[in-house]
């Protein structure tokens, strides 16, 4: 081999290889960073997509619940009927085994009478009434008490909230109540109207602030059940609202309550409550004897208000959802002294 060929073949071989190729670090950083945010889009889909699932079960379980439940009500309730017509069945039979006369089947509404606080309207105005609302004028075996009820459900307004009321709500700049309560008849209806819509105010405000921070979490649903827990247990004391049947025992406390939290007075709230619910006496639940000797002023320890939350269960379950509406109230609408927090 001569010197140029060796030469010629050394310097082929230091030549740079044409087919290899450099990537700079940003692209592979680049393209790395875009795989994983694929990869974690993917996931994230799955996780929706798992929860969405989920949800979709939770749904269906509660309708399946929901029927479940619906199916037992109208079983029960049939076959409390289905009772009761056979316990009738057996009555007759029995009564004329025994020579007895038959059993009068009792009739509403043949001996009732208009009560003192329902108006009472004639016939000829109340058929009318009933046509202009396009409701049937007369059902048949329909007395005029049935009609004229009748009348006064289809034209009872329900005012929307979360307890549905047939009061008439204030507005809000209305609802500040005064410290007592008045004798006459259209001023207790409206002091009723105010608390109603005082409590439908706080209420609202309640479960809209649990609607807010609803999650999957045990706190969470504690504290979401406890507000419509609250809101069940209000209804009997709107019932009362409406019938105008608190006794003022009850009703005088509420005021004060109502007030002081009005003013943003929570402690004085607090307090009210507490003497609503167990009284001023020094033993509330009730004790005959604290020694062994008759002391002079032991029947000072009984005397004071009595105490309502163990008066009966409806009671003392709306009692309580009034404290959890200060407790809420509170928080929604802070005091500007803060002594007046509660604990």
């Amino acid at each position: 081999m001569d010197f140029d060929s060796l030469l010629s073949k050394e310097i082929s071989k230091n030549k740079p290889d044409q087919s290899r190729k450099f990537v700079r670090r940003a692209d592979l950083e680049a393209s790395r960073r875009a795989a994983y945010e694929a990869s974690q889009r993917a996931l994230e889909e799955k996780r929706e997509a798992r929860a969405a699932e989920k949800r979709k079960a939770e749904e269906d379980e509660a309708a399946e619940n929901r029927a479940r439940e619906e199916k037992r009500r109208r079983l029960a309730e049939e076959s409390r009927k289905r009772r009761e017509e056979e316990e009738r069945e057996e009555e007759r039979k029995r009564r004329k085994r025994l020579g007895l006369p038959e059993l009068v089947e009792e009739k509403k509404g043949e001996d009732e009478e208009v009560g003192e606080d329902e108006e009472d309207i004639s016939e000829e105005e109340l058929v009318e009434k009933l046509r202009d609302i396009g409701a049937p004028a007369v059902l048949f075996g329909e007395s005029h008490l049935e009609r004229l009820r009748r009348y006064r459900r289809l034209t009872t307004v329900v005012t929307a909230g979360p307890i549905p009321t047939t009061l008439r709500l204030v507005e809000e700049k209305d609802m500040k109540v005064h410290g007592t309560v008045p004798k006459d008849k259209e001023g207790r209806k409206y002091l009723f109207r105010q608390l109603a819509s005082y409590f439908t105010l706080v209420l609202s405000e309640y479960e809209k602030a649990m609607e807010k921070e609803r999650r999957d979490t045990l706190t969470s649903k504690t504290a979401y059940n406890a507000m419509v827990q609250t809101r069940e247990n209000m209804k009997p004391l709107f019932k009362k609202f409406e019938k105008g049947e608190l006794e003022d025992s009850i009703l005088e406390p509420v005021v004060e309550i109502v007030k002081a939290a009005q003013e943003r007075r929570y402690v004085d709230a607090n307090d009210g409550y507490l003497r609503l619910s167990i009284g001023k006496a020094a033993w509330p639940i009730g004790v005959t004897m604290v020694g062994i000797h008759e002391r002079s002023a032991r029947e000072k320890l009984h005397t004071g208000e009595r105490g309502h939350v163990m008066g009966d269960e409806v009671t003392r379950k709306f009692l309580q959802s009034i404290k959890r509406c200060l407790t809420f109230a509170q928080v929604r609408w802070p005091p500007e002294d803060i002594t007046q927090l509660m604990g």
